[in-house]
């Protein structure tokens, strides 16, 4: 077995959702919970079909989110897995509930618009998941003027009152 890391290629600002499943009808299922969570959201997704013709099976409602799904999954290579490109001013706390109550996603990876590797296991059979890079580590611990500026900071963006 052989350890190699994959490199999330995305424009800076994009979030994606990085997750394992394990049925075929997981793009449609995915593609519905997305959409009835957030009206008109914009995103791409593609899953790396286990079994069978082994494609990556793809839907979206924004092409270019939807070419990002595909070339990812096709670079990480990884059997039942799923990834989401989430359009510019979509985020994954509005989706995850609704993802994580669909009946194939076994496990979400990571939810993330930062730089992310993905480690990723390679045998004989194919390649798997085993963790993710998600962002850099910690510089120190938060101080009060820290803490004032996130509390400030989730008031200006609307997700605290």
């Amino acid at each position: 077995m052989q350890l190699t890391t994959v490199r999330i290629e995305k424009p800076e600002a994009i979030n994606f959702i990085l997750g394992q499943t394990h049925f075929i009808k997981t793009v449609e299922d995915v593609h519905e919970a997305l959409a009835g969570a957030v009206p008109g959201i914009k995103f791409g997704l593609a899953f790396c079909e286990a079994s069978g013709k082994c494609l990556v099976r793809w839907s979206g409602t924004d092409a270019a989110m939807t070419e990002l799904a595909k070339r990812n999954a096709l670079s990480l290579g990884a059997g039942h897995t799923f990834i989401v490109f989430l359009g510019e001013g979509f985020f994954p706390v509005n989706v995850l509930n609704a993802l994580k109550t669909v009946p194939e996603v076994c496990r979400i990876f990571c939810a993330t618009a930062n730089p992310t590797e993905v480690i990723v296991a390679v045998s004989e059979q194919g390649r798997g998941i085993l963790g993710v890079i998600d962002g850099s580590s910690p510089k120190g611990v938060e101080g009060e003027a820290d803490i004032a500026w996130r509390k400030n900071f989730l008031r200006q963006i609307g997700y605290k009152t």
